[in-house]
């Protein structure tokens, strides 16, 4: 990684926060693969597998092979288990043994790799850090970067002189000698690397102070990643060691951390446009954080349309929509956003605009009354008594993530404003009820009988939110 130029290391100047190099020189530092291969034919060799088999071997002659050089392996069948295969790897002066398996890829545990070399490089360096660091490990979340980093400062220019000093607290590894002539140059690097990698986080103070922003949680959304390139993590700023999957990616933000890291890391995911590439069929807070909103803007967008051309439509939202047409106005919002066009001129009957609204609420992937949500608010339907019911319904509708219920209620003001247009549309609560009971109730998977028991407590849930709009919100 080269060091920019123009980076300044001068102490009264901004510097980023200090990358942590002790586990990036542990790697560099970890014992090579070293094949060790079978000079005579074995028969029924594995297609997938090279000269580092050597059949059904034991385990001491493997060790007695093995015992001249760190990082050596070699392949054998199991002698008490004939048919599967053992890895056998030298380090720290022992001969360890592993199951190997293969479905395609070599594996020994979660990671899958597409050689053995891979796979034996990535144990090597997973068995030195690990074995070289343990404690070190073990302590990496205590003092974050991402607690202490100052997000929002990073986004003020003029007053970044006087923030974020070298950390005493944090020390990376053992304290080098005090005469360490290379202590600029990683001052340099690690100044480098901050700025290409800081960008999720400049990004999220941005949002953080915006007045605009809504206040919605968000945790984030991690999923395992190959990471191409030395990477640190953005959490506790200690290197990502290993080959492949080194650690977790947020699908939503992009933050950037180790597997441990992310399990403290806290509920503040603010989703990039760049990851966040649809509106339907996207997670409802990943939408409206992503878009910096309060409510999804498909949903203000078609209730607004609906209530300047559509609340006296005989059947709204009971009559179906073409289908083809509702389907192009889901196209234009995940294409165009808020940019869609949704005005007469492009779709004429009011009911492409209501099938494409319950169209979205359907393909939520969780519900707007989520899955947590649900037993709650089926049993407040349940309770006879109508001022109990309310109460309930009060203590259910607070589960609810906030944008969920902001959401919830607006449409349900929107939908009371249906029905007193009914001498016109001919919609009552109870129609409405019927009509969106299951679409914003989808059930957790439940029996078939017991889904179908519970349909009519969700309209009686919807229609008693739409008629109690201005008591439960």
């Amino acid at each position: 990684m080269e060091p920019r130029s123009n980076i300044n290391v001068n102490h009264d100047e901004y510097r980023p926060p200090v990358w942590k190099s002790y586990l990036y020189q542990l790697q560099q530092e970890a014992p090579h693969p070293r094949r060790l291969t079978c000079t005579s034919e074995v028969e029924n060799r594995p297609k997938y597998y090279g000269r580092e088999y050597h059949g059904m071997i034991s385990r001491e002659e493997a060790d007695q092979l093995l015992s001249q050089a760190e990082g050596s392996y070699l392949i054998r069948e199991s002698q008490r288990q004939p048919g599967t295969y053992t890895l056998a790897l030298r380090f720290g002066n022992q001969t360890r043994n592993f199951r190997l398996y293969h479905d395609g890829k070599h594996f020994v545990g979660e990671k899958r790799f597409e050689s053995i070399h891979d796979l034996v490089t990535d144990g090597l360096i997973t068995l030195y850090i690990e074995t070289k660091a343990a404690e070190y490990i073990a302590k990496m979340t205590i003092n974050p970067i991402y607690e202490h980093v100052g997000y929002t400062t990073l986004n003020q220019e003029p007053t970044l002189k006087k923030h974020l000093p070298l950390s005493p607290e944090a020390p990376d590894g053992p304290t080098p000698a005090k005469d360490d002539h290379n202590a600029e140059e990683r001052v340099r690097t690690n100044a480098s690397f901050a700025l290409s990698q800081l960008t999720s986080l400049v990004r999220r103070a941005t949002l953080r102070e915006s007045d605009l922003a809504p206040k919605y949680e968000k945790v984030h959304n991690f999923k395992v990643h190959t990471f191409r390139g030395p990477h640190w993590c953005e959490y506790c700023a200690n290197f990502m060691w290993g080959l492949i999957a080194q650690g977790v990616k947020c699908a939503d933000c992009g933050l950037n951390v180790h597997k441990q890291c992310s399990k403290v890391v806290p509920n503040d995911c603010q989703p990039d446009l760049r990851h966040v590439k649809k509106v339907y069929s996207c997670d409802l807070t990943t939408l409206v954080k992503a878009h910096n909103t309060k409510r999804p803007m498909v949903v203000d967008m078609c209730i607004q349309e609906l209530e300047a051309r559509g609340l006296q439509s005989e059947g709204l939202y009971r009559i179906s929509g073409f289908s083809e047409l509702i389907e192009d106005v889901k196209l234009a919002f995940d294409r165009d956003g808020e940019k869609a066009d949704i005005s007469t001129n492009a779709y004429e009957d009011i009911n492409i605009i209501t099938g494409a609204l319950k169209l979205y609420f359907r393909e939520l992937p969780i519900p707007l009354i989520t899955y947590d949500a649900h037993p709650r608010f089926i049993d407040a339907a349940k309770i006879s008594d109508p001022e109990k019911r309310l109460e309930a319904l009060h203590e259910a509708l607070k589960l609810l993530p906030p944008a969920h219920c902001e959401t919830l209620r607006y449409l349900m003001a929107h939908l009371k404003r249906v029905t007193q247009n009914e001498k016109d549309n001919l919609m009552s609560s109870e129609n409405l009820g019927i009509v969106f009971g299951p679409t914003l109730m989808r059930a957790p998977e439940l029996d078939a009988m017991t889904a179908l028991n519970d349909i009519r407590y969700q309209r009686l849930v919807v229609e008693t939110l739409i008629t109690n709009e201005d008591v439960l919100f």
